[in-house]
């Protein structure tokens, strides 16, 4: 094993599209962190989980997780404060994202039904995917046309509503590594949304977690098994709080980066993570 470096944060988004919450420790199960996408956005009319590729107006609220990840706290743009109890929620929510839309829970793998895409013809679906990449004319796509069967009929994983894979790493050396090619930008690491943080050792440089891939983290009694690289869509560049919209990151992503920015990963070994951890890679 090789140390890699420390946990430098650990992040949660109980709701699928919104922007989350820094924690010092999570449990890690085989779906990523405890409480994660334990709730999505559906478009009450299309009958269709959304995401923030689809609506960005969701990653304007920021939500916790609170009562033991019984409920979701949601911070709205405009300061105000519901809970996902609250019975006028979802009026909130529709007022914000320009469509009727209501908050759902989870359910069972066996209800495919209820993940499945929103599709009026057999091309529409795929043009509306394609157009939340937000690429400019001559810039290159991921390899849409030829999406696995179950990536095409449904827009999570059937049981989830993670869409590839429920853990996302991306290391400081791949943002200090985008930052001296594009220094302009606010790099702010809640733009692409991880699971973990890894604070890298100071020898390690560029596109790290890319040069890792089919390898695994060991932090603790968890590792985890690093899969995919995260192609990057145009929720990387829109308004949170916090931060402003900037085009230009995702400019910088799709030239200097590949179009990939961090990586997906898959659970072997279960347990807790704490900020501070060291990191091995195996």
């Amino acid at each position: 094993m090789i140390r890699i470096g420390t946990v430098s944060s650990i992040w949660r988004y109980p709701v699928k599209g919104m922007a989350g919450e820094s924690l010092t420790r999570a449990d890690i199960g085989s779906m990523g962190v405890s409480g994660d996408r334990i709730l999505a956005v559906q478009d009450v009319a299309r009958q269709e989980i959304q995401s923030c590729k689809f609506r960005p107006e969701l990653l304007q609220c920021r939500c916790k997780a609170v009562d033991n990840a019984e409920t979701v706290e949601i911070l709205f743009p405009d300061g105000e404060v519901k809970l996902s109890s609250d019975r006028d929620v979802n009026d909130k929510i529709s007022q914000l994202v320009g469509h009727k839309s209501k908050l759902q829970s989870l359910r069972p793998k066996s209800d495919s039904k209820f993940y499945q895409r929103f599709k009026r013809d057999d091309h529409s679906w795929l043009t509306e995917l394609k157009a939340t990449f937000a690429r400019e004319p001559g810039e290159p796509l991921p390899d849409l046309d030829n999406l696995p069967d179950e990536m095409q009929t449904y827009v999570s994983l059937l049981g989830t509503f993670f869409l590839v894979s429920p853990f996302h790493i991306i290391t400081t050396a791949s943002l200090k590594h985008m930052r001296s090619i594009h220094p302009g930008p606010d790099w702010n690491v809640e733009r692409f949304r991880p699971n973990l943080i890894i604070e890298t050792l100071p020898e390690i440089s560029g596109l790290a977690e890319q040069e890792w891939l089919g390898r695994s983290l060991v932090i603790g009694d968890v590792t985890v098994k690093l899969g995919e690289a995260a192609p990057r869509c145009g929720a990387v560049v829109r308004k949170q709080q916090g931060f402003s919209e900037d085009r230009s990151i995702l400019r910088s992503i799709v030239r200097d980066a590949h179009q990939n920015l961090g990586v997906y990963g898959d659970i072997l070994a279960e347990g807790a993570i704490h900020a501070g951890d060291q990191i091995y890679l195996v």
